[in-house]
């Protein structure tokens, strides 16, 4: 493997070359549909973020998560800046969370808080774990003949992205009065309530329903949902449906009648229109392709 590299796919970006980190910066990434993890191994680099300029020192890793209201700005770097950066699409960091908020409930605590703290001081091992993902991701992206390949390719960043948020875990940075604080607020709290009735309630499909719950007007919730995450409430209710579909269909092998009747579709035919819709297949194909 070469010591200075840069990889690619669609959704996924590697590079540990100077040049690379510039095409990332200049062509690929925004920070409205992009993931990036920055480990700095030696030197530094200036990053305007938040509206102030931050340092990434030796032994620092900067995590931003896709941020609607933030964009990266102008940098600097060291004559001698050596790092590791894997950028991932949005969409990837999405499924994590949709995932993560089943059984995490400070979840979006945890996401405000990466974007108001994107550095961490990390400890020798927690460099090897990002090391190590980063080694992983690079060996499937230099390998075109892998049948899996974009599956593996990700869920090697779905794992390196827990891998973070378990980080946070052991930092034990966030305090009860810190949960607190990011999860309450106006529009915010709101938000955050919107996505835990979606975990309570994931086979409610109407966003007056929510609304109702909320106390506020459809049009209300979809603007605070826009506002805070660049997506529609319909867009958010649509999106966790199809993940629970997706995980019935792939790790389930329930009847497509029986699957439903449990996500309370009114019948087996109308779900079979909302699966295609949402996915391009039907229920069957969906799972045949992904038995194959």
């Amino acid at each position: 493997m070469p010591n200075n590299m840069t990889l690619s796919t669609d959704s996924i970006f590697l590079t540990n070359d100077v040049e690379g980190f510039r095409e990332c910066r200049e062509k690929r990434t925004t920070s409205k549909d992009t993931m990036s993890a920055i480990l700095c191994k030696k030197g530094y680099i200036d990053v305007y973020y938040h509206e102030e300029m931050i340092r990434i020192n030796k032994g620092d890793l900067f995590f931003r998560i896709p941020d609607f209201a933030h964009e990266l700005g102008p940098y600097e770097m060291s004559p001698d800046f050596e790092f590791s950066q894997v950028t991932v699409s949005a969409a990837i960091f999405e499924k994590v969370m949709y995932e993560h908020m089943r059984v995490e409930p400070n979840w979006y605590a945890k996401q405000e808080f990466l974007k108001e703290h994107p550095i961490f001081h990390v400890n020798a091992v927690s460099q090897d774990f990002f090391n190590t993902y980063f080694h992983l991701l690079a060996l499937q992206l230099q390998d075109n003949l892998t049948e899996y390949r974009v599956q593996i390719l990700q869920n090697i960043a779905r794992a390196a992205t827990m891998e973070m948020l378990n980080y946070i875990d052991k930092l034990s940075v966030l305090s009860p009065m810190e949960l607190s604080r990011l999860s309450v607020n106006q529009s915010d709290y709101t938000f955050h309530e919107f996505t835990r009735l979606l975990q309570e309630y994931p086979h409610e499909r109407e966003v007056q329903w929510y609304a109702k719950k909320l106390n506020i007007t459809p049009k209300y919730l979809s603007e605070i949902c826009k506002e805070r995450s660049n997506k529609s409430a319909s867009q958010w209710i649509a999106d966790i449906t199809v993940t629970e579909i997706k995980h019935l269909l792939r790790e389930t092998t329930l009847p497509i009648r029986e699957i439903a009747r449990k996500m309370e579709f009114p019948n087996a035919s109308f779900f079979c229109q909302y699966t295609k819709k949402h996915t391009g297949l039907t229920p069957n194909h969906f799972r045949k392709q992904k038995q194959a």
